[in-house]
């Protein structure tokens, strides 16, 4: 089954073997980078026509909507792909914590370099 994914945005997409492209979340306003998942060709669309970040779990190998059962949801407002085709950048206000943990950011708990 073919996505309805547009296909002037579907040709540019550099996707990993498995048809996955990397996507990182960021809030607006602030440039917080909340999160970093994958998408297919399903997810992109979804995203780009609900304005709900909606992403691909290589775990469940299935597709989720962020927040669609912890309630910590991402309204997007903008998504953005990269000059290379191999990462969407989306733009979006995080309501809850964006992180699985329950941080605020999956960037919270493991700092390995800061500045002096």
């Amino acid at each position: 089954m073919s996505s309805p994914l547009d296909p002037a945005v579907a040709q540019r997409l550099k996707r990993t073997p498995d048809g996955l492209v990397c996507a990182v979340a960021q809030q607006r306003g602030t440039g917080e980078v909340l999160m970093v998942a994958w998408m297919d060709d399903e997810a992109l669309h979804r995203t780009l026509t609900t304005r709900r970040a909606t992403y691909y779990s290589r775990s469940r190998q299935q597709l989720w909507v962020k927040g669609e059962t912890s309630g910590h949801t991402q309204h997007v407002h903008e998504v953005r792909l990269d000059c290379d085709g191999d990462t969407i950048l989306l733009t979006v206000d995080q309501v809850g914590a964006a992180c699985h943990t329950g941080d605020r950011t999956c960037f919270d708990a493991t700092v390995l370099l800061a500045e002096a």
